[in-house]
């Protein structure tokens, strides 16, 4: 387990003073990239090898909002280890220890030079500590579009400020761009989030969206080839 204390800033804030979901995603991808240093084996072999984690899949259950100043802890750990895939736990918690966010995902291991995935050999993955995984509503990594027309919009150009270390979109940016396609009164209790081929800077993202009860589904998709699909539940 790797944690890291937070508190909710004016940053961090929206309108009403409660922590953007945008904002929860990037602490708990903070953490989740820092956990590495938790674990000094992985953490060499992985620059011996020239390899990063890239996220492949993000489920999200909201249990509560925290509001502005609130003391937070975010706490990430690794339930499961393949040869080319981990997963892990990341929850945010308040001031008395109670979840406000609990989230699972599947990161996939890749070479930084050629970005193909690559194996972590079974000396490093039996090194490893896993812990228990934790409880929460587990919902399948893949995400099915509907076989019906989605309504498409306006293209969403890929920015300087988009881009983390790994030359990517970073990932929590695709969930804060398909946010602004959601309506205003859409409250988000739930998300999931499969990230399939990496924008770069000056990619144009195509969003399609699709209504489906509660559901929102919105595909982000570069040259007729999705990039992202998040799906959001109220």
């Amino acid at each position: 387990m790797y944690s890291l204390k937070y508190k909710v800033t004016t940053s961090t804030c929206d309108s009403d003073g409660k922590l953007k979901l945008y904002s929860a995603l990037q602490m708990m991808q903070d953490c989740s990239e820092m956990w590495i240093d938790s674990e000094p084996g992985v953490k060499l072999y992985f620059a011996e090898q020239n390899m990063t984690q890239l996220l492949a899949t993000r489920q999200m259950e909201v249990i509560r909002v925290p509001k502005y100043k609130e003391e937070l802890t975010v706490a990430t750990s690794v339930y499961g280890m393949k040869s080319m895939f981990g997963f892990r736990n990341t929850f945010i918690f308040d001031a008395e220890g109670k979840p406000c966010y609990k989230t699972w995902s599947m990161g996939a291991f890749v070479d930084k030079t050629t970005g193909k995935l690559k194996r972590v050999d079974d000396v490093t993955i039996q090194s490893m500590t896993l812990e228990p995984q934790l409880d929460m509503n587990y919902k399948d990594r893949r995400i099915i579009l509907p076989k019906t027309e989605g309504e498409v919009l306006e293209p969403i150009k890929v920015l300087r400020a988009d881009i983390d270390y790994n030359k990517h979109l970073n990932n929590a940016n695709y969930v804060r761009m398909a946010m602004e396609l959601l309506p205003r009164n859409f409250v988000v209790n739930g998300l999931r989030v499969e990230y399939r081929v990496a924008a770069k800077l000056g990619d144009m993202l195509v969003p399609t969206i699709y209504r489906i009860g509660d559901l929102i589904i919105i595909s982000l998709s570069i040259d007729n080839n999705v990039s992202a699909i998040i799906e959001f539940c109220s």
